[in-house]
This record gives structure tokens, C-alpha cells and sequence, in this order.
């Protein structure tokens, strides 16, 4: 039978066959063997269940619209999969106090998903005023760009969690990251109506909370699609996030076709685009900031891998024939 897996907790992925009965399984072991391909939250599979046995069996997991991926920056293993056919990646970062340099970041992750981005600025209770509301917002969409609509969230005001709602219509499927203790599990917990995810008290001092979740589940939406509330990522490394990058700042690249010279760096050379786009107020000089930021970052660290890769003695075709053998 065909199902979606809608919940990863002790290694049983729970899975919601076609007709609605959900069924722990377990994998096959031919599965697993033959290409170490185990199944994620939101993926499509064939579930056999023999006579006599207490879990269905995973015997096929289906090709992936888009996945979330946690990858290994010593590439010494084969990248994780965290969660698979979504529509919507959504960024959650407390207004108060934003981690600007942490949200880029984490827009390039949301990015490099190849799904739609979106950014809820949680926890808006906690501003002082209106100015500090509107001020952590500008911030944020300079930073995301015209393209990420960015959202301001309190548990108290019942149309800011409708205006989210709306970003996971019917027959869609979001997912949900942020640092944690950012309130991911109650903007889930708002969003479906009933304290469906475990959370733990704010401390007054900060409003911050802890990190409670520790599995992945797929928890519906009155009225629209599904989201899924991912435990708190910690490494935000950006050793191969070339398309991420590309994704996110698809304005600045795109201007940069237009620039003079075709290596321009955006510093200081006559005939760029993107500076007369700062100039003209087109894009926010701190959008561009995170761009070069970012990219600097990306080129040093392509240095330093090339440079083990040297000492290693490490030939392009050695990595060539890894790359293929981990998929």
C-alpha cells in the first residue's frame, strides 16, 4: 500500500496509508542494504504488511520533490536527510533581539531546498512598541529580499496567526526551522488550534524558551495543508551552498550580469549594477553586505578544503567516484 510518512520518532518511521490507517514500520532490509536509503518525514513509500507481523514494512521509498538536508562539512559521510516533498520552508526568529547573521544563514538553508521561502518573526508580545515592531520587520525583509514574504507573529493577536496560516494553504506542506527556544513548537501549536507540540516556559527576563522537540512529526492545519516542526538545527556551516546562496540573492546575481566587468566584486568598481541599485535605492546596502559576507565566506572555506584535499593527496576523480557512490 502507498503512504506518507508523517512522524520519525526511535527509528519506527509512522506512516499514513492511503486510507488514513496509520502504521508504524520498520524498513526492509534489502532496503537499507543494497542502497542505505531510509525514509524521512513527508516521503512517499510502498508499505507491504505480512501476516503475523507487528509493523508494516518500507520495501520503496519514492524519488524526492525537495529535501531538507543536513550535510557533513568534513564530507566523511553521506549528507542526512531530515525531511522530503514540502512546498514551503518558514524561517522563525524572535522579533526582539534578531540574529540578523543567523538569518541569513538560515535563509540560504531554506533556500538550497529548491521549495518556496517564506520568514514569521516570532513572539512580537515582547516588543516595546509599534517602532520596534516595524523596525525588526524592515530589517528582516531587506534581508530576505523582495522575494521571502516576512511575517510578524503574536500568540495574542488572532489575525497575525491567520495571515501564517494562510502561507500553508490546502494540499501543501511546509516546514518549519529555527534556532531553538525561537517558539516553533507553539506556532505550530497556534496554527493547529490545540497544544499538540510540547513547549516550555519563556523566561520573563529574555522570552526566551528551551529547545523541546526532539522528533519530526506532520501535524495538520484547520483549514489548510500540513506543517512539520523541525528540532533546532545548531550547525548552519555553508561548506556547499552554492545553489543556496544563488537562490537566496537571485536579485544581486542577476544584477551582476549587467556589471562591467564580468569578476566585479560590488566594492568599488566603475559600471556595477548592483552598487547603482544601492544608490538608487533599489536594494539595501545590508542585503548586499550578507551577499559579499557570505561569498567570502564560501570562497575561503573551497580554499581550505582544497588545500586538505592536496595534503591528502586526494585526485578530482577520487572525488568524483565518492560523490557518485553517496548519491
Amino acid at each position: 500500500m502507498r503512504g506518507t510518512v508523517v512522524k520519525l520518532d526511535r527509528g519506527f518511521p509512522l506512516v499514513r496509508l492511503s486510507d488514513a490507517t496509520l502504521v508504524r514500520c520498520e524498513h526492509a532490509k534489502a532496503l537499507v542494504k543494497n542502497k542505505d536509503y531510509r525514509a524521512v518525514i513527508g516521503d512517499e513509500v510502498e508499505v507491504d504488511l505480512p501476516d503475523g507481523h507487528d509493523k508494516g514494512v518500507i520495501v520503496e521509498v519514492a524519488p524526492r520533490r525537495t529535501s531538507f538536508v543536513r550535510k557533513d562539512p568534513a564530507e566523511q559521510s553521506r549528507a542526512q536527510v531530515l525531511a522530503a516533498n514540502f512546498d514551503l520552508v518558514i524561517v522563525a526568529e524572535p522579533l526582539v533581539q534578531t540574529n540578523l547573521k543567523r538569518l541569513e544563514r538560515e535563509l540560504v538553508l531554506a533556500h538550497e531546498t529548491g521549495a518556496h521561502v517564506a520568514v514569521v518573526l516570532t513572539k512580537a508580545d515582547l516588543a516595546s512598541d509599534g517602532g520596534e515592531v516595524e523596525q525588526a520587520r524592515k530589517a528582516a525583509s531587506d534581508l530576505a529580499g523582495h522575494d521571502v514574504d516576512v511575517l510578524v507573529m503574536a500568540a495574542s493577536d488572532a489575525e497575525s496567526i491567520e495571515n501564517v496560516r494562510q502561507l500553508i494553504p490546502a494540499e501543501t506542506t511546509a516546514v518549519l526551522i529555527g534556532k531553538s527556544g525561537v517558539g516553533k513548537s507553539s506556532l505550530v501549536n497556534l496554527l493547529a488550534g490545540s497544544e499538540l507540540q510540547d513547549t516550555s516556559p519563556v523566561r520573563e527576563r529574555d522570552g526566551k524558551g528551551r529547545h523541546t522537540t526532539v522528533d519530526r512529526v506532520m501535524v495538520r492545519v484547520p483549514g489548510g495543508g500540513q506543517i512539520v516542526d523541525m528540532p533546532g538545527v545548531r550547525g548552519l556551516g555553508l561548506w556547499d551552498a552554492d545553489q543556496g546562496i544563488s537562490r537566496a540573492f537571485r536579485d544581486i546575481e542577476e544584477l551582476s550580469a549587467q556589471c562591467r566587468f564580468r569578476d566585479c566584486k560590488h566594492a568599488d568598481e566603475p559600471g556595477c549594477a548592483v552598487l547603482a541599485a544601492v544608490e538608487g535605492g533599489e536594494l539595501a546596502q545590508s542585503r548586499l553586505d550578507s551577499y559579499r559576507s557570505l561569498m567570502t565566506e564560501l570562497e575561503g572555506i573551497r580554499a581550505r578544503r582544497e588545500e586538505a584535499r592536496h595534503l591528502r593527496g586526494e585526485k578530482a576523480s577520487d572525488r568524483k567516484k565518492r560523490r557518485r557512490r553517496n548519491g
